[in-house]
């Protein structure tokens, strides 16, 4: 299982909010070029997000389902991605000070990656995840970052 870390310099509440925000995913989500849909109670259990992976002409449609949630805590995913199969994607939140340390592990658990060797899936997993989370980052630090006082 491919683990990655970062230290993102907002508040865990404005983290969880990029990640419970669907319509998002593809600003931080390596692959995911663009949304069709977001289910009406995402993040909770069982809500999808309809995305697509790829770059036009060659989209391909897929489907981020919500396995498990603690709002402001984690989310895991079963995030289907074709041709290649599913991953299980788990994302922790730690708040750290102002900051929060977001912990992202993932791996595939169906489909032709499943086949790779254990190292060659963690190597294109973990350099897959540390852009996932700096794009992450960059989301949720200008989206929790507060005017100077005196300004509005």
């Amino acid at each position: 299982m491919a683990i990655n870390e970062r230290t993102v310099h907002a508040r865990s509440v404005d983290v969880w909010d990029v990640l419970a925000d669907g319509w998002l995913y593809p600003l931080w989500v390596v692959g995911a070029s663009r949304m069709r849909e977001v289910d009406d109670h995402w993040p909770q259990v069982g809500a999808r997000l309809h995305h697509s992976v790829g770059a036009w002409p060659l989209l391909v449609d897929d489907v981020t389902e919500v396995a498990a949630a603690t709002p402001g805590r984690s989310l895991t995913l079963s995030a289907k991605a074709r041709p290649t199969g599913t991953a299980r994607v788990t994302i922790r939140l730690a708040p750290n000070g102002s900051d929060t340390r977001v912990v992202i592990e993932e791996d595939a658990v169906s489909g032709p990656a499943r086949l790779l060797p254990r190292v060659l899936r963690d190597l294109a997993l973990g350099w897959r995840n540390v852009e996932t989370l700096r794009r992450l980052a960059f989301v949720a630090e200008r989206r929790g970052a507060r005017p100077p006082s005196g300004h509005a």
